[in-house]
């Protein structure tokens, strides 16, 4: 385990405990532990149907799980979902506007706070563009800062790179580095590996809602046989593919 990911008691930001759900005769999560610690980066990795987006659904208070039991150590928390919680035809600046009122973010620190997140992500000079004038990246980047308007002690995010070109998900992955290194504890669900290498402290691998593997990425790569990972790039048409 890595220093960042040593924890006390008084460190924990989420401990999770034997968390259970079913739906009819499926079950989505099947006694899943795990705890992450504050200025860390957890991240939770999974295939389809794995039970990732369920966890973090209950871990959010938007699913009551059947058993077991979720601890936050601060109400502070801030939610990336999968879907763009976005209005395509409205600003970026006004969809942060809408959203930090629904905060409860008042009118004076309103808009020095947007301000200041829009410049965290690199959006301050697009403030004024219609969000589906924007790329993909650039929304999944504004649903990022809806986030975090309220400085969340704990970020939690959905898969927040799906659907977004290496460029876009490189972007994003250093945002929420910063927050990182700046001590909010993070929990990031993922397909991709080399995320969660780039990112994560400790990672923890589930499948059928079942934690199959935890710890820090590297030490996962080295004991299954994987000293470095590699890109490979299949030349079909002739073209460079990595222009």
């Amino acid at each position: 385990m890595t220093d960042r990911a040593v924890q006390t008691l008084t460190s924990v930001a989420l401990a999770c405990h034997d968390l259970r759900k079913t739906f009819g005769d499926r079950t989505a999560v099947d006694g899943l532990s795990l705890t992450v610690a504050h200025g860390e980066a957890y991240g939770l990795l999974g295939p389809n149907g794995a039970g990732k987006s369920t966890t973090i659904r209950m871990i959010c208070g938007l699913l009551e799980p059947d058993g077991g039991s979720v601890e936050l150590a601060s109400e502070s928390v801030g939610y990336v979902p999968q879907d763009l919680a976005l209005f395509p035809t409205l600003s970026l600046r006004e969809n942060l506007e809408f959203w930090a009122r629904m905060l409860g973010i008042g009118r004076r620190e309103r808009r020095p706070r947007i301000d200041e997140v829009l410049e965290s992500i690199g959006l301050l000079a697009r403030a004024g563009d219609r969000v589906d004038q924007v790329s993909g990246g650039m929304q999944r980047r504004l649903n990022l800062a809806a986030a975090l308007l309220h400085r969340p002690a704990f970020l939690v995010l959905d898969e927040p790179t799906v659907g977004v070109d290496a460029q876009s998900r490189a972007a994003l992955v250093e945002n929420i580095r910063a927050l990182r290194d700046g001590g909010t504890a993070v929990l990031y669900t993922s397909h991709h590996l080399d995320e969660a290498e780039r990112l994560c402290d400790r990672v923890g691998i589930i499948d059928h809602g079942r934690m199959l593997v935890e710890g820090p990425p590297e030490e996962l790569i080295r004991s299954n046989g994987a000293a470095d990972l590699y890109d490979l790039y299949l030349d079909l048409t002739g073209r460079d593919l990595r222009d």
